[in-house]
């Protein structure tokens, strides 16, 4: 059972939310709030898997409490569900240690699918925010990285960029899950990230992978 929180201002959208994610068998939401004084402790008193939370909200900034809920437990999961579709926004979910990043816009389904992966242990980035991540690095000067990528590792990470599961990675390059594994994590350590989305900041950034032409 994956125990989710809800972290958000708006009642009817935590109310709808929460019937869409009870609806699955296997999620159970144990808490919802609107980011009040003692969010803290009601999460420590919880003990979700997935944290969904919203950036915008009167009382407490999405962003800040993204840093005290890493800051209190890394291990926590965190799944970032906002309106906003601005980079500054994403990078700086990203480098708090957002472990998913999804648009409101979506469809629920969508929304499921980002819980499921990122408990997984695995990241989830909406396919517009890697859009606009490539698009706004794909001109830009950026400093060369020293990390030593094996061609397969680079096969890898070029896959990884595309979204897809260990499971897909491996059928595409006709590897066992268990290999995928393996390089995935020689290149998390290779380039100093913790999760898939910091890696493909950094390959977008340092140039690591073949960018797609518009």
């Amino acid at each position: 059972m994956i125990k989710t929180f809800l972290i958000d201002d708006h009642a009817v959208l935590r109310d709808g939310l929460k019937n869409v994610l009870q609806a699955e068998a296997t999620i159970k939401v144990v808490g919802e709030s609107n980011a009040h004084d003692r969010i803290l402790d009601n999460l420590k008193s919880s003990n979700p898997d997935v944290v969904i939370l919203d950036i915008n909200m009167p009382e407490k900034n999405g962003l800040d409490l993204l840093a005290e809920i890493k800051e209190m437990d890394p291990s926590m999961k965190v799944l970032i569900l906002t309106m906003f579709s601005q980079e500054n926004y994403f990078y700086r979910a990203i480098e708090l240690g957002a472990e998913g990043y999804v648009l409101k816009d979506s469809p629920t389904s969508q929304v499921i699918e980002a819980v499921f992966v990122i408990h997984k242990g695995e990241s989830y980035i909406h396919s517009i925010m890697t859009k606009k991540l490539i698009d706004y690095h794909q001109n830009k000067h950026t400093a060369s990285t020293k990390a030593e990528l094996t061609d397969r590792e680079k096969e890898v990470l070029q896959i990884l960029v595309e979204g897809l599961s260990n499971k897909e990675i491996a059928k595409r390059l006709y590897i066992s899950e268990t290999t995928v594994k393996i390089h995935v994590s020689k290149i998390f350590r290779k380039l100093n990230v913790k999760s898939r989305s910091q890696a493909i900041i950094h390959a977008v950034q340092n140039k690591l992978i073949t960018i797609p032409p518009k």
